[in-house]
This record gives C-alpha cells, sequence and structure tokens, in this order.
C-alpha cells in the first residue's frame, strides 16, 4: 500500500498544478479584502546569510509594489541544527563564497560577533523596526557587526520582546532560520531562493515602473557539457550522498555532468541518512524541504515528487547493493536508477519487485544482486564516508569535494566548478 497511495500523494502536494491553485486563492482573497502584498521577513542577527539578504532589502522594496515587513528571530532550534558549531563555521565560510559570487560584502572573520556586540546591534535593528527603517538601516548595522569599521549604532530598544514576536510568527507560518521571507504561504530563504519570490511578485504584475529585467541574484549555472581540455589526469570529485535524501536526488545528474565535463573521476561517497543516525527531522523542516526540493526539480527540469520514502530498510537494500554496482562500473547508474525511482517514481525499494526494477535498468543482474541484501558488508564504508565528510566540516548531503575545495547543498556545485577552474588554470600556467 505505500508504494501506491504514497507515490499519490505526494505527487499532488508537489504539483505546479496545486501551487497554481493555492497562489490564485491567496490572490484572490486578497484581492477581495482589498490588501497590499505583504512579504515578511525574519532576520537573525548573528546569521551571515541574515546580513547577506540585509543587503539587497532595499532593492527589493525599490522594485517591488509590496509592504515589507521585517521582524528579529532567535537562531534555529536545536533539531534544525543537530551539529550547531559546524553550521555556524560552515555558515561564514559560505556566505563568504556566497557574497563574492553575488557581488555583495561579506568576509569570514573566523569567529562570530561577541555577545556584547550581538546585544548592540539587535537592539539598533529593533529600534530601525520600529522606526520603519529596518531596509535601510540593516546593512550599515550588519557591516559594523561583522567588520567593526564605522560608529556603533545606538542600542536605544531593548529587543527581546521583538525577538519572541519574531519567533512566534515564524514558528506558526512553519518555518526555524533566518534570512527567510514569507509570501503568500510560501518561503523563500536567503538571496538564493529570493528569485523564487522576484518571478512570483513579477506574475502577478507587483513590479515597479524602474524594476530591471534581471533578478536581484540569479542562480549560478554550472557547465553541463564537455569543455575541451579539461584535466589530463583525472582527479577525484568526491559526492557524499544519501539515498534518502531529496537534494540529493535532484543534483546527482549535474554532479556526473560536471566531473564529466572538467575530466574528473567521480567518486560516491554513500552515508546513512541523518534520520538514521538518530537526528531529528521535524514535520516542519521535512515540509519545507521537500516543497523547496520540488521547485528547485521544476527549475532544473528534473523529475521529482511521485515519492516512496526509503528511510530504513529500503536505504539498507540499497547500500547493501551499490559497492558491488561502483565494483561493476555501474555505480552512478545504480545511484540514478535508485535516486529517480524513490523520488520521482513512486518505486518501492523496499520490496524485491521494486529494487529489481532499480537494479536491472542500472545495467546489473538482480541474480547476482539479490543474494547481497540483509548483509552489513557496506557500514564499515558509510561510517568512513561520514568521518571524512565530517572532517572536511560538513556534516549533511549532498556535500562535495575536489582536492582541498569542500561545499554543502545542491545549490553550490559552482563552488566546485570554479575550484576546478582554478586548478585548471593552474595547471595550465
Amino acid at each position: 500500500m505505500k508504494g501506491i497511495i504514497s507515490p499519490i500523494v505526494t505527487g499532488y502536494l508537489t504539483s505546479k498544478g496545486r501551487l497554481d491553485r493555492r497562489r490564485a486563492v491567496v490572490e484572490s482573497r486578497r484581492k477581495r479584502k482589498g490588501l497590499m502584498r505583504t512579504v515578511d521577513y525574519f532576520h537573525d542577527t548573528a546569521d551571515p546569510y541574515s546580513y547577506l539578504t540585509s543587503q539587497v532589502l532595499n532593492g527589493l522594496c525599490e522594485r517591488y509594489n509590496i509592504v515589507f515587513k521585517s521582524h528579529l528571530v532567535s537562531p534555529p532550534p536545536g533539531w534544525a541544527a543537530p551539529d550547531r558549531q559546524r553550521l555556524i563555521d560552515y555558515s561564514r565560510i559560505d556566505a563568504a563564497r556566497l557574497a563574492r559570487k553575488a557581488g555583495l560584502s561579506f568576509m569570514d572573520p573566523g569567529r562570530q560577533p561577541s555577545k556584547e556586540a550581538l546585544e548592540t546591534a539587535s537592539g539598533a535593528l529593533a529600534a530601525a523596526i520600529n522606526d520603519g527603517q529596518f531596509a535601510a538601516a540593516a546593512a550599515p548595522i550588519g557591516k559594523w557587526l561583522w567588520t567593526g569599521s564605522g560608529s556603533a549604532p545606538d542600542q536605544s530598544l531593548n529587543p527581546i520582546l521583538l525577538f519572541e514576536e519574531g519567533d512566534r510568527l515564524r514558528d506558526e507560518l512553519g518555518h526555524y532560520l533566518g534570512a527567510t521571507f514569507h509570501y503568500g504561504g510560501e518561503w523563500y530563504w536567503g538571496i538564493d531562493r529570493l528569485h523564487y519570490l522576484e518571478a512570483r511578485l513579477r506574475e502577478k504584475g507587483a513590479a515597479s515602473e524602474q524594476a530591471p529585467d534581471s533578478f536581484i541574484f540569479a542562480p549560478p549555472a554550472v557547465v553541463n557539457e564537455p569543455i575541451g581540455g579539461g584535466f589530463k589526469n583525472a582527479p577525484d570529485l568526491h559526492f557524499y550522498l544519501s539515498f534518502r535524501s531529496p537534494y540529493t536526488a535532484i543534483s546527482a545528474r549535474r554532479v556526473k555532468a560536471l566531473a564529466d565535463a572538467y575530466g574528473a573521476n567521480l567518486k560516491l561517497r554513500f552515508v546513512l541518512p541523518m534520520v538514521m543516525r538518530g537526528m531529528q527531522v521535524p514535520r516542519a523542516k521535512g515540509r519545507y524541504i521537500i516543497q523547496d526540493a520540488a521547485r528547485e526539480a521544476r527549475r532544473l527540469s528534473v523529475p521529482f515528487g511521485r515519492i516512496c520514502d526509503p528511510v530504513g530498510e529500503p536505504v539498507e537494500r540499497g547500500y547493501s547493493i551499490l559497492p558491488w554496482a561502483i565494483d561493476q562500473g555501474r555505480g552512478f547508474a545504480f545511484t540514478e536508477s535508485f535516486l529517480s525511482g524513490v523520488w520521482a517514481e513512486g518505486i518501492d525499494a523496499g520490496t524485491d519487485k521494486g529494487l529489481r526494477i532499480i537494479t536491472e535498468r542500472a545495467g546489473l543482474d538482480w541474480g547476482e544482486a539479490r543474494p547481497l541484501i540483509g548483509n552489513d558488508h557496506w557500514k564499515a564504508e558509510a561510517e568512513d564516508n561520514r568521518r571524512e565528510m565530517m572532517s572536511r566540516g560538513l556534516w549533511g548531503v549532498p556535500s562535495y569535494r575536489f582536492g582541498e575545495v569542500s561545499a554543502w547543498g545542491q545549490d553550490r556545485l559552482w563552488v566546485i566548478e570554479d575550484a576546478m577552474k582554478a586548478s585548471l588554470s593552474t595547471v595550465g600556467s
């Protein structure tokens, strides 16, 4: 029954048709009540992504006819940040990369701002909210907080009540991070997903007359065809993946295309899913991840949505076959077949019927694969992969490593391509 009902339900919940109908209802209600389009923004003072996002708020308000409401929020709760220190440290590194790519300002100082500086900045941000000046004031305050340049802002207001109100509203609306926008029932995280909000506002005629045609930050494209003059001695591109990760599912083909384009050797480094390592993924986080993966999949033209969740035994069954598939030279074919099967086609990998389909269409013999199921020969390799990934300052999937450069997230493949370009340039010189 799981393999029959679940794909139908998830296929509907992630469909473009359902999304369009929900948006139509939102617009209809807004017009009926005579309301302006209201965008809520949630800012975490200690979050470098929030500082990046603060630098585009004025531009957003100038481009679109919206009511902009800002809120202060606390860092994500423990269940949303299972490895908080790694998250904090990596966020600064990643934000610095993103700032360079987007033409914004942030350099990793190697540490978080002091408690006193955070209190001062939060008080100043609270005052800016009360004065209706947050969009203009947030970036200068953030610059002082992260660089120490300029005069300390005036901490003229105790922000505690605003944090409580912001946390409560964020929780009611169903999210857990800072640097997030909410409009009409949908969430948009940081400058990475801002283009989705912009596209939606444009579609509904909310763009102002002076709004340019381009987005504030368009997602960087990654090469998917041979570039010519790639690496002569193929270096390794390490791909840390999980069969239970929707973001792995929508990135796998692009990772392989990137490796092929530059002549790199793709190394499949499978790890146990977080929930199978004892970490919690509450409903709000899981719901957002699936909806976000679905819209990213649509943008990238990747099949997604008919889901038969492989958590638990199905993942273990797949991992029991994967090392053998790699030895047969069919590792990626099996990985792609499994991910597509459980995340786009509703195949139940927990059954022999489902796993046989996944195995045979990857060019592998089911008669040889079947006896591997149920053995634990793969567990040591999965644990070695996890440890190696964690040693790079990463904790989740999909993640990647090329040389000494590591990155996390299906929307950070451009970091790896930039590293490949730099390596090729060094070799050429």
